[in-house]
């Protein structure tokens, strides 16, 4: 009787599982079908007009090479590599500092300084656009100098994404710390020489969000290049390339090309740390 009742659990187990698999598979292919669109217009050559079937009928990397050649796309691409690999350091560092004297430190205030900052980060923010371009405009960062105008907004704020960096700095031992400190080891030397080592997967999703953030942005982008092609991302480049109709129709297969260079780099970045990503994500997840 307990045999057969081991047989039938594991019977279902296996199908709920098939199940699972079968859902999850559905998934990445209903995932997967519009960067294969992108990706098969990208090499299309009969026309540079959308059009009503999959298939290209004349395949070639023209598409590619006007891209690099009739356009600002490597100013554009170099802005945002710019702006994301700057964003990615220095938002790193302030966000696992924070969080780890946040997790380690207690102070008068610490408390109330954790709430405002999470109440805060409850409030959108598009809300703040208007007065950041106007102090942005006032120093002279918008426009065609919107690059160091995009990089100071996105590290302006960095502390307050600590939550996740925090509840995995949370499950250290703290006794680490206090043995450090009994052989003489400052705050510094314990966070640099013993936390860290330690923290590779927070280290690791901290670069990775951060540097994803900007990579995508457009909203706030577009908000401060305004039509200055020399201060634009990637994004706001590729949609000012297409913003009219005109626009559209004569480089609509070049606007797929340019969806397709960017985003080779962030998914090579994506997959090749991924298992780091989400060691990162589950170590951050406890209450703190």
């Amino acid at each position: 009787m307990a045999e057969k009742k081991h047989m039938g659990a594991k019977a279902k187990s296996r199908l709920s599982n098939t199940i699972i698999y079968i859902i999850l598979v559905v998934m990445t292919i209903v995932w997967l079908i519009p960067f294969i669109f992108l990706v098969l217009e990208s090499f299309r050559l009969e026309t540079t007009h959308q059009v009503g079937y999959v298939i290209p009928k004349q395949w070639g990397f023209d598409n590619y090479i006007k891209l690099f050649t009739k356009t600002d796309f490597p100013i554009w691409f170099g802005n945002t590599f710019i702006i994301g690999l700057v964003v990615a350091i220095v938002q790193t560092i302030i966000v696992l500092s924070m969080s780890y004297t946040l997790s380690r430190l207690r102070f008068k205030g610490r408390k109330a300084m954790m709430n405002v900052m999470l109440v805060l980060g409850f409030f959108p923010g598009f809300l703040s656009m208007i007065l950041l371009y106007k102090v942005l405009s006032w120093v002279g960062l918008t426009g065609s100098n919107s690059v160091p105008g995009l990089i100071l907004v996105y590290v302006a704020s960095s502390g307050m994404g600590y939550y996740v960096s925090k509840g995995f700095f949370d499950t250290i031992s703290r006794s680490l710390d206090e043995a450090a400190r009994i052989d003489g080891a400052t705050r510094f030397q314990i966070f640099t020489k013993i936390i860290m080592p330690l923290s590779k997967p927070i280290v690791i999703y901290t670069i990775l969000t951060a540097f994803m953030a900007p990579w995508g942005d457009f909203m706030f982008a577009k908000y401060i290049a305004h039509a200055a092609s020399d201060g634009m991302n990637v994004a706001v480049g590729l949609q000012n390339m297409i913003g009219t109709q005109a626009s559209l129709a004569a480089n609509y297969t070049m606007f797929c090309a340019g969806g397709v260079i960017v985003a080779i780099p962030i998914t090579i970045l994506f997959m090749s740390l991924q298992k780091y990503y989400v060691e990162g994500v589950t170590g951050g997840a406890v209450k703190g």
